[in-house]
């Protein structure tokens, strides 16, 4: 019988110990505080925001909120994100993504000082990530690995396919299922053969971001498929990157959409803000 990943209790899970090591924290005077930043009033971005800090709330950790105009000037935004690297009360902070169009998102990311990057998305994060060395690792990547640990899923031995290449999901994936001692493979639009290499995969995770693209030609009887994409089917109903209906029956475990990674995402956010790098 298929186990169905279930990814609200996890992340309950993990928030829960976050919440008591906050309050361990606390109890010796430390405070945690996360400043969150937005630009514009994307309403995707706005719903993220909030359940940001419903999270930051339940757990302990304090929040800071910086709710910008759409025609904040980069330069603007940079000398905020230079005042909150220099403040001493605070721990991390998170520019919520995408930014309009006239900022450049690559600048702004570089801008948050790297111990301070809770997001993990800094180039010296990335490159630590990448020789094994501590730091900040993207909460969606890091999210799924504790899925897979908490649901008895061993990692290493198995081979491992990643299934999408962004700088968010990919890449980081991959470099965290080889930490884990994964032998991993990475696909991506111009590889060859894309099927024969996913029915190899003993743990496939699929990021491609094209709705209920994978059907069970893709996977291997009695594969584990994790499902990072979410998207809204003909009938506005939640739907992954992979058709669950029709790959669920093949596989010995699954994430659903939603309920699977999603909620992950920002307990790890949590879990970073309350573990600090500084």
């Amino acid at each position: 019988m298929t186990q169905i990943i279930d990814g609200k209790k996890i992340s309950q899970e993990i928030k829960e110990e976050v919440k008591a090591k906050v309050e361990a924290l606390q109890a010796k005077g430390i405070v945690r505080t996360l400043a969150v930043i937005q630009v514009g009033n994307d309403p995707a971005s706005a719903v993220y925001v909030n359940n940001k800090k419903k999270a930051c709330a339940y757990v302990g950790i304090r929040s800071l909120s910086y709710e910008l105009a759409e025609e904040t000037t980069q330069e603007e935004l940079l000398a905020l994100i230079g005042e909150l690297n220099q403040r001493e009360d605070v721990d991390g902070i998170l520019v919520q993504l995408p930014l309009p169009k006239h900022i450049d998102e690559d600048r702004v990311l570089l801008a948050i000082s790297p111990e301070k990057d809770v997001d993990g998305f800094h180039p010296m994060n990335v490159g630590n990530l990448s020789i094994g060395r501590p730091g900040y690792v993207s909460c969606t990547p890091a999210g799924i690995i504790e899925l897979l640990k908490r649901s008895g899923i061993a990692i290493e031995g198995k081979e491992c396919v990643v299934l999408g290449r962004s700088n968010i999901v990919g890449k980081p994936m991959a470099m965290l299922l080889l930490r884990e001692n994964g032998t991993v493979t990475v696909c991506h639009s111009r590889t060859k053969d894309v099927k024969e290499i996913t029915r190899r995969a003993d743990i496939l995770v699929v990021a491609v971001g094209k709705p209920m693209l994978v059907d069970e030609t893709y996977v291997k009887e009695g594969a584990v498929v994790i499902d990072v994409g979410i998207h809204r089917d003909a009938a506005n109903r939640l739907c992954g990157d992979v058709n669950f209906e029709r790959v669920a029956p093949h596989c010995t475990a699954i994430t659903p959409v939603p309920g699977g990674v999603g909620p992950m995402t920002i307990a790890m956010l949590m879990k970073n803000c309350a573990e600090g790098c500084r």
